[in-house]
C-alpha cells in the first residue's frame, strides 16, 4: 500500500484539523460582514464540518480523503463535534434571521434546528448503543462497499485503506459499547441476541466471500488487468486484519455484552430513559407531540383503517369473521411466491409500471436510475421485507430496492404493490433522489434524513399508487390497508413499548389483531422497535401531514389542483420539518389562488 492504514488514517486527522481552524477563521474574519454573506460563510463552513463527519457519504461523492476512512464515533471526537456545534450555533445567533429572507431564511431555519438537535441529543451519548435489531456499525463497511466504485490507483488504495483500518472501526465501537455496558445504556436483550447472530454470520464467512470485495467486481476496462492483485491483496488485509477483528467482536458480543443485556424493553428504562425517549419523539416527528398524544393518534386510525378493511373484506366475497379472513390471508397458497427469483420478478415488474404512471404525477423526476435488488443474505433472516439503498449521482451508482427474498412463506404478494411504492418509487427513490440532485443547496440538506418527512413521504406514495391503478383486486387493495394498519400500530406500540411499559405480547398483538403480516414479519418488526425507539413514529404522522395538505390544496384549488405542481412543491427543498412544509404549502396554495 505504500503507507500504513495508521499513518493514513493521521493524515486524514490532520486535514479535519487544519480545516476546522480555517473555519474558525474564516468565521471570525466575517463576524462583522452583512447577514447574508455571514450566513453563507456559516453554511459553507458547516457543510465542510458535516462532509468531515460523514466520511462514508463525502467518499461516494467523490472525497479521496474520506474514501480511505471511517467515521470516528470515539469519545474524544463525539466531545470535538459537541464543541464545534456548539460554537455554529453561537455564530448563527449572531445573524438575525429578521435580517434573512427566502432561501437565507429557510437555510439559517433549518440549520438551527439541526444544530439544537444534536447539541440536545449529546447529553444522552447514544453512542453507547451503536446498533438496532437490523442495523448497525458492523454493516457499515458492507453498505460502504455497495457504493463504492473504483475508477484508477488511488481510488484502489483509499478502499484498501478502509479494508486495513476496519479493525479500528470496530475497536472504537466496542469501547463505546463497553461505556454502555458500565453506565447501564445498553440494549434489551432481544437486540443484542439479533446483534450476536449477526456478527457471528458475519465473522464465519470467508475472506474471498466477503462484501468487502464488491468494489473490484466492478473495475472499468482500464483497471482490468490489476483485478486478480488487487482482490489478492484484499483478501489478505481480510484475511489477517478483518476476519480476527470479526471473530473479537462476535466474541464480544457473546461473552460480554449478551450477558449484560437488559430484560426491560423500554427506552424509558434506560438511565434518564423518559427524558431520553421524549428527546427522540421530537426528533423523529419534528412535532412537538406528546407520547400520550401519539398514541391516541395511533387508536383512532386503527378504528378508521379496519372500517376500511371491512369494505375490501365485502368485496372479495368472503363469508367469516375478520380473524378468519387474516387466516386465509396468511395460508392461502395463492398469495405466495416459492422461488426467491420469482419474487424478484414480480417486484421488478411492479417497479416497473409504477415508472410508467410518474411523468402524470410529478413534473420532475430525478436523473439517477434504481435497480431492485436482493437483501444480502447474511442479515436477511432479521431483517425487515424491503429497504433503499441511496445511489451515488457523483460515483455513478444506482438507488436500491432491496427485497427480502427469504423465508417465502412469508412474504405475500398482496403486500409487494407497498412494499415497492415505499421503497422505490414514487416513495424513497423519488424523494432521496431529488434531493440528491439540488443545486446551490447546503449539504446538510441535500443528505437531510428527517424520518417524518422522508419516511412520511414513503407511506404517502403506498396510498398514491393506487390512484396509479397498482392495486387490482379486493386483496391488493386489503394488502394495502394492512401495512397502513401497521404504520398506526406503530404509533401505539412504540410507545406501548418505550413510554408504558408494555410487554412485548402486548405489541405483537397489536400487528396480529388487526393486520395481515406475517407471523415472521410481525416479530421482527416488534423486535425493531424495541431496539429502535421512536424512529417508527415518523411515519404514519408524516403521511397525514402530507396528505392533510394535499386534501387542504384540492379544496382550497378546485380544479386547478395539478398532482404534479403539489408534488413538486412538496419535494423541491429537500426533507423538511413538517411545520416548515404545511408553511411552504400555505404559501404556495395562496400563490396559485392569487395568480392569473
Amino acid at each position: 500500500m505504500g503507507q500504513s492504514g495508521e499513518a493514513f488514517g493521521l493524515q486524514a486527522w490532520l486535514v479535519g484539523l487544519c480545516a476546522a481552524v480555517m473555519l474558525s477563521i474564516s468565521g471570525q474574519a466575517l463576524a462583522q460582514g452583512a447577514p447574508s454573506d455571514r450566513l453563507h460563510a456559516i453554511l459553507k463552513d458547516y457543510d465542510t464540518f458535516y462532509a468531515r463527519n460523514d466520511p462514508t457519504g463525502a467518499g461516494q461523492r467523490g472525497d479521496l480523503a474520506a474514501a480511505a476512512v471511517w467515521p470516528d464515533d470515539s469519545l474524544a471526537a463525539a466531545a470535538r463535534r459537541l464543541a464545534e456545534n456548539r460554537r455554529f450555533r453561537r455564530r448563527l445567533d449572531a445573524v438575525p434571521a429578521s435580517a434573512l429572507s427566502g432561501e437565507d431564511a429557510l437555510n439559517r431555519e433549518l440549520l438551527a434546528r439541526e444544530l439544537d438537535l444534536d447539541i440536545q441529543g449529546a447529553a444522552f451519548d447514544e453512542d453507547r448503543i451503536p446498533f438496532t435489531n437490523d442495523e448497525g456499525f458492523f454493516v457499515t463497511s458492507s453498505y460502504a462497499a455497495e457504493g463504492v466504485r473504483i475508477h484508477n490507483d488511488a481510488e484502489a488504495k483509499a478502499w484498501l485503506n478502509r479494508i486495513a483500518t476496519l479493525p479500528d472501526y470496530d475497536a472504537t465501537e466496542t469501547a463505546n459499547m463497553r461505556r454502555g455496558l458500565a453506565t447501564g445504556f445498553v440494549s434489551p436483550a432481544i437486540t443484542a441476541a439479533t446483534a450476536a447472530k449477526a456478527t457471528r454470520a458475519q465473522a464465519d464467512l470467508p475472506p474471498d466471500q466477503s462484501p468487502l470485495l464488491q468494489p473490484f467486481d466492478s473495475l472499468p476496462p482500464a483497471m482490468q488487468p490489476k483485478r486478480d492483485a488487487l482482490r489478492a491483496q484484499a483478501i489478505e488485509l481480510i484475511r489477517t486484519r478483518v476476519k480476527p477483528a470479526e471473530q473479537r467482536l462476535s466474541a464480544f458480543f457473546a461473552d460480554d455484552y449478551l450477558p449484560h443485556a437488559r430484560a426491560t424493553l423500554g427506552a424509558s428504562a434506560l438511565p434518564d430513559g423518559r427524558a431520553y425517549y421524549a428527546y427522540r419523539v421530537r426528533r423523529e416527528t419534528t412535532t412537538e407531540m406528546t407520547p400520550d398524544q401519539i398514541f391516541a393518534l395511533g387508536q383512532s386510525e386503527i378504528a378508521r383503517i379496519r372500517a376500511a378493511m371491512a369494505v375490501e373484506i365485502k368485496a372479495s366475497g368472503f363469508q367469516g369473521a375478520f380473524p378468519q379472513f387474516l387466516q386465509k390471508l396468511r395460508t392461502d397458497p395463492q398469495f405466495y411466491l416459492t422461488s426467491r427469483e420469482a419474487l424478484m420478478e414480480r417486484a421488478s415488474r411492479l417497479a416497473k409500471r409504477v415508472d410508467d404512471q410518474l411523468p402524470a404525477y410529478f413534473g420532475k423526476l430525478p436523473r439517477l436510475s434504481y435497480g431492485v435488488r436482493e437483501v444480502p443474505r447474511a442479515i436477511e433472516d432479521g431483517y425487515t421485507s424491503a429497504r433503499y439503498n441511496p445511489g451515488s449521482p457523483e460515483q455513478g451508482v444506482a438507488g436500491g430496492l432491496m427485497i427480502n427474498t427469504s423465508h417465502l412463506d412469508q412474504r405475500p404478494l398482496y403486500e409487494l404493490p407497498a412494499l415497492v411504492s415505499h421503497e422505490g418509487a414514487p416513495g424513497h427513490h423519488i424523494q432521496i433522489a431529488l434531493g440528491q440532485e439540488l443545486v446551490d443547496t447546503p449539504l446538510f440538506r441535500k443528505d437531510g434524513d428527517i424520518t417524518a418527512f422522508v419516511e412520511g413521504w414513503a407511506l404517502y406514495s403506498e396510498q398514491l399508487t393506487r390512484e396509479m391503478g397498482l392495486y387490482e383486486t379486493p386483496y391488493d387493495r386489503f394488502g394495502l390497508l394492512s401495512m397502513e394498519m401497521w404504520r398506526a400500530c406503530r404509533l401505539v406500540m412504540d410507545v406501548g413499548l418505550h413510554w408504558k411499559g408494555w410487554t412485548r405480547e402486548q405489541a405483537v398483538a397489536c400487528l396480529r389483531d388487526n393486520s395481515a403480516l406475517s407471523d415472521k414479519n410481525i416479530q421482527n418488526e416488534t423486535d425493531r422497535y424495541i431496539g429502535w425507539p421512536s424512529q417508527a413514529l415518523g411515519y404514519k404522522i408524516g403521511e397525514l401531514k402530507i396528505a392533510e395538505l394535499r386534501d387542504r390544496a384540492r379544496l382550497a384549488l378546485g380544479p386547478r389542483f395539478d398532482y404534479r405542481s403539489f408534488h413538486d412543491v412538496v419535494l423541491d427543498e429537500g426533507a423538511l420539518p413538517l411545520s416548515i412544509l404545511e408553511r411552504r404549502v400555505d404559501a404556495w396554495i395562496a400563490a396559485q389562488k392569487a395568480g392569473p
